[in-house]
């Protein structure tokens, strides 16, 4: 029997095939049962330009914001992962990515760290 993890990697790899584009970085998503990360990946080069994790992240929660009383604990972290990677990715000159999300479903963590990254200016 196949495992999760397994069928992770064979949803990437379906993924990932056609994902990849020679003109445009990748943001790649790993997510465990704890953390969340987003690497910037030049596919060219093969080699992550930079990376977030929401471990660089102090949760503050800014009660002001009506869509963002909706994310709490992971979710929150990873919409902030979005949010910070946009902003290392604008800095250095990077606006139009691909979104690679690596063999996981698009919702929840993954979800909410896309719109963070488009909330932050990237355009997929």
């Amino acid at each position: 029997m196949i495992s999760k993890q397994e069928k992770r990697k064979i949803r990437h790899k379906r993924i990932l095939n056609k994902v990849v584009n020679p003109n445009k970085p990748r943001l790649f998503v790993f997510k465990s049962n704890k953390h969340i990360y987003a690497y910037l990946i030049d596919d060219n080069k093969k080699k992550i330009l930079f990376s977030v994790n929401d471990n660089n992240i102090s949760e503050k929660k800014d009660s002001s914001k009506k869509e963002d009383n909706l994310r709490t604990g992971k979710i929150l972290k990873s919409y902030l992962v979005g949010k910070l990677i946009a902003q290392k990715a604008i800095e250095n000159k990077i606006k139009e990515i691909v979104f690679d999300r690596g063999g996981y479903k698009y919702h929840g963590r993954v979800k909410a760290l896309a719109e963070g990254a488009r909330e932050g200016g990237l355009k997929f």
